[in-house]
């Protein structure tokens, strides 16, 4: 029998040998024993049981030949401390977005300090990660979520109801279901690959195309939301937005267009990329973010 620490070495040297990610072998690892990380540490010098074994290593090769995403294997990923089920109906939430939510939740606490209640709209939720995340950090917050794919909504609804949160998702695409509603705060992650664009097989071949490509300069979904956001608005409001890195002007220029007295705020991500706008009503200037 191998031990644990054997199993280690030499499947992380196997994802290195494929350009895989050998982070991905100890979660793995993790999962199928059941032992957190210093469990893991404490055990490594122990023959890992046959069974498990057999189970573990399957998995490793559905993820390095066979480009299965980890969190498809392991059926969750946590996201801003919180654990989220994931699978094949939504895109896994990524690290990036954990960082548009931090951004979020700071500019609510200086946009609305003297809000007891504030609404919510989450455009494309996915497995529900924006909404049921900044329900959990905002206690003030009445979250309402679309998404136009039934079987995202399911899992969606799952999360919203294994986290403990009350978020109302409803089925349709982008902001139609909410026609006649206004809301405090919209916040949105759209498709925004560009069509033609180069995805990697473990992403492409794994996940839904309907939450990844954005038309043919990726920005299908933007132009849209910004065009039609208006009735949905309060008149104190604030508007954020994920994107893709090179497109932060193209999107400043929509808005601008669109919401003539808006006052538009970009933020670098911690790559320094331009990856979130965050949009508000003309009498919150001066901001310093």
């Amino acid at each position: 029998m191998v031990t644990y620490k054997e199993v280690l070495k030499i499947n992380e040297q196997y994802a290195l040998d494929n350009d895989k990610e050998p982070s991905a072998i100890k979660i793995l690892l993790m999962h199928f024993t059941n032992f957190s990380q210093t469990k893991l540490v404490n055990n490594l010098d122990k023959a890992m049981p046959k069974e498990r074994y057999q189970a573990f290593l399957k998995a490793v090769d559905d993820y390095i030949i066979n480009d299965v995403p980890v969190q498809h294997i392991t059926k969750e990923e946590v996201f801003f401390g919180h654990t989220f089920e994931v699978g094949p109906e939504a895109m896994i939430p990524r690290c990036e977005t954990e960082e548009l939510v931090a951004h979020t939740l700071e500019m609510i606490d200086i946009h609305f300090p003297d809000h007891d209640a504030l609404s919510l709209l989450d455009i494309g939720t996915g497995s529900g990660c924006l909404a049921i995340t900044l329900s959990l950090e905002e206690k003030r917050i009445s979250a309402t979520a679309t998404e136009i794919s039934k079987t995202a909504l399911t899992l969606a609804k799952k999360n919203n109801k294994q986290l403990k949160t009350d978020v109302h998702f409803i089925q349709g695409d982008l902001m139609e279901p909410v026609n006649g509603h206004k809301f405090d705060i919209i916040i949105s992650n759209p498709p925004y690959i560009p069509d033609e664009e180069y995805v990697e097989p473990l992403v492409k071949d794994h996940e839904p195309h309907i939450a990844l490509f954005g038309g043919k300069d990726g920005l299908d979904y933007y132009r849209k939301i910004i065009r039609e956001i208006q009735p949905k608005l309060k008149d104190h409001y604030l508007i954020a937005f994920e994107h893709a890195w090179d497109k932060a002007k193209a999107i400043k220029k929509m808005v601008k267009k669109e919401l003539k007295h808006a006052q538009i705020i970009q933020k670098k991500d911690m790559q320094g990329k331009d990856r979130m706008t965050f949009i508000m009503n003309k009498e919150q200037k001066n901001l310093k973010l």
